[in-house]
């Protein structure tokens, strides 16, 4: 004989018994079974026993005192088309899928350019039962029903873990100072940074006026600040964006681009309102706050860029898979409609495979436009000076070869593959159109070595210049992220190293990489350095001393001693058949948990996380 006693999770506020016979064709021997009658869900937990021949069962229904709904076991199930497919191969026009639907002589990429290998011909049906869920206007009744319903059935399903929830919210931010700023860096008359606020989603876009290049006495009243809401960071602060004000009476508020003129009056701003990764471009006087350009029909996407006065901005517009593929360029000013120019399209990329990107070099004399494939890329450039200039090709786009690139003093410093390296490499060639045939290694005139060659042992990912005489790279060595300093001889040839110096640091495993660096003349670099026991810390480091280091803010972990912490790095030998790759791992822990294992030798857990796949590294943060 079978018998079934309810096992339910929840407490019920009320019960109700209900006696069933003849079920079985509605269970089985062992395990569970849901048992549906009407909207009501049961769920039996099966024992034998030896109970009398007739079967009976007795079930206890759990019973809302607000509702007589009880939760379901099941998720929504949408509906399958079987009569809906997708084609796979090589399509003629005509075949379903051959040409984007708005664009009926516009095929649609069927496979990389670079691939050897053969379509499918004739193509073969692969089924899509589910293909009707795709809708890009978000505006299907029926999709909408459906992620409705999914929505409700995680909230009813998920809805007794509300306590958990706030009690790891509430521990999570706990560990966060919400009143806070970020390191005052200096560009221009101004010392710019933001601040975030308790009980506010978003952060606000501060700036103070800097007394001299050779004042450095912010660094103490920043420390000084007393922590409070409204106190200034610094004298004379001024909010220039704040994203709450922003974000009022919105669903959604993410902004892209913040850029302030090279007057430093006005601002330049994205913001996306719809989640849609579609932004809106604004321009605003920042002594007023008064909008002074915008235009409603404008899709753009979060990148913005001045030109070299307050008179022209540079934004990418997306197509219709969201992907970056035009350069525009607009020039502000004109009292009247007529008066307004219509905006330039400077750049347009139609292959798929490739996505724009925009930039500014360090110094602001160029811009940079990228057209971009996962293995292949291009480059052109603009004059910002030269009002009459056009945009010209640092180097022609070459199959799987990508650059990208910098300018100091009259050269383009590029950071490459080219030749099939592992690694990127780092070269250097005069500051002109088509000139790939003039890039060479970049190598130390000391001892002839080559800075960065693009093998296994040292990689480089960034190089900023400062001045004539330094810039600072970024890269990997020994599996950390490191930072060098190079010196270049400060005569006729501006492109001669004579130092190359790796910065240092004491714990054997951290993360390190630039900080808030916006003056192209200082001459000092801003790094910042984080362990898995030192909080995120920004310092700064004079370029012609690299002993000497001043810390500007450390970040403040409420209720953390990093006294009672310690982290150390080891590495493992790798399982292939060559067994030779050095593997790093880090190791943080309590230092009272590792006397205790040292002392006595007990065992203690360990949470061992690792992950390498697509280049990307868990740094020792």
């Amino acid at each position: 004989q079978i018998s079934m006693v309810l096992i339910w999770a929840r407490q019920a506020k009320a019960a109700t018994f209900l006696t069933l016979s003849t079920l079985a064709r509605n269970y089985s021997c062992l395990g569970f079974s849901t048992i549906i009658s009407g909207s009501r869900h049961y769920l039996l937990k099966h024992t034998t026993t030896t109970a009398p021949s007739s079967s009976s069962v007795i079930l206890r229904r759990q019973m809302s005192s607000s509702s007589s709904t009880s939760l379901p076991l099941s998720p929504p199930n949408p509906r399958r088309d079987e009569y809906q497919y997708v084609l796979a191969g090589k399509l003629r026009p005509g075949d379903v899928g051959y040409a984007d639907p708005k664009h009926p002589d516009k095929p649609l990429l069927r496979q990389s350019e670079s691939s050897t290998e053969p379509l499918l011909d004739p193509p073969v049906k692969i089924p899509d039962p589910y293909g009707w869920m795709r809708d890009e206007s978000r505006s299907n009744p029926e999709v909408l029903d459906h992620l409705k319903q999914e929505n409700e059935y995680t909230e009813q399903l998920t809805t007794h873990q509300g306590d958990l929830r706030t009690e790891l919210y509430e521990e999570m931010l706990a560990g966060i100072k919400e009143t806070d700023h970020t390191v005052p860096s200096p560009e221009g008359d101004y010392l710019y940074y933001s601040r975030t606020f308790e009980g506010k989603s978003y952060r606000s876009y501060c700036r103070a006026p800097k007394n001299s290049s050779d004042d450095d006495s912010w660094i103490e009243q920043a420390k000084s600040w007393d922590g409070t809401t409204a106190s200034p960071i610094l004298p004379g602060e001024q909010v220039y964006l704040d994203v709450n004000e922003l974000a009022k009476d919105q669903t959604y508020c993410s902004t892209g681009g913040v850029s302030v003129s090279p007057s430093s009056t006005q601002l330049a701003y994205t913001v996306d309102f719809t989640g849609n990764e579609v932004s809106g471009l604004y321009i605003t006087d920042i002594a007023t706050g008064e909008i002074i350009d915008h235009d409603e029909t404008l899709e753009c996407g979060k990148n913005v860029k001045w030109g070299s006065d307050d008179t022209t901005v540079f934004y990418l517009k997306m197509d219709e898979q969201k992907r970056p593929y035009q350069l525009y360029r607009r020039t502000l000013g004109g009292s009247s409609p007529e008066e307004k120019k219509e905006d330039e399209l400077l750049y347009e990329e139609l292959n798929e495979l490739y996505w724009v990107g925009m930039s500014k070099s360090f110094d602001e004399k160029y811009l940079f436009v990228s057209s971009q494939s996962k293995e292949t890329s291009e480059v052109h450039f603009l004059d910002l000076e030269n009002d009459s200039a056009e945009l010209q090709c640092v180097a022609k786009r070459r199959p799987k070869v990508l650059y990208s690139v910098r300018h100091r003093c009259g050269y383009w410093y590029i950071t490459t593959n080219v030749g099939g390296t592992p690694n990127m490499r780092l070269m250097v060639s005069p500051s002109m159109a088509n000139s790939e045939e003039q890039w060479v290694d970049v190598v130390n005139s000391n001892d002839g070595t080559t800075l960065f060659d693009g093998g296994y042992e040292r990689t480089i990912s960034g190089l900023t210049s400062f001045g004539t005489q330094y810039a600072v790279a970024t890269g990997r060595e020994g599996g950390l992220p490191q930072i060098w300093v190079i010196t270049y001889q400060d005569d006729d040839d501006k492109t001669k190293v004579t130092d190359f110096l790796q910065l240092s640091f004491e714990e054997d495993a951290y993360d390190v990489g630039l900080g808030a660096n916006y003056d192209s003349q200082a001459d000092s670099v801003i790094i910042a350095y984080n362990s898995l026991v030192t909080p995120i810390s920004s310092i700064r480091i004079p370029l012609a001393d690299l002993s000497r280091r001043t810390v500007l803010k450390e970040q403040v972990v409420p209720g953390y001693d990093k006294s009672q912490y310690a982290c150390e790095r080891t590495t493992v030998k790798s399982r292939d058949s060559t067994g030779s790759v050095d593997i790093p791992v880090s190791i943080v822990y309590r230092k009272d948990v590792m006397e205790r294992v040292e002392l006595s030798g007990e065992t203690v857990p360990a949470h061992l996380y690792g992950y390498g796949s697509y280049g990307a590294c868990m740094e020792a943060s």
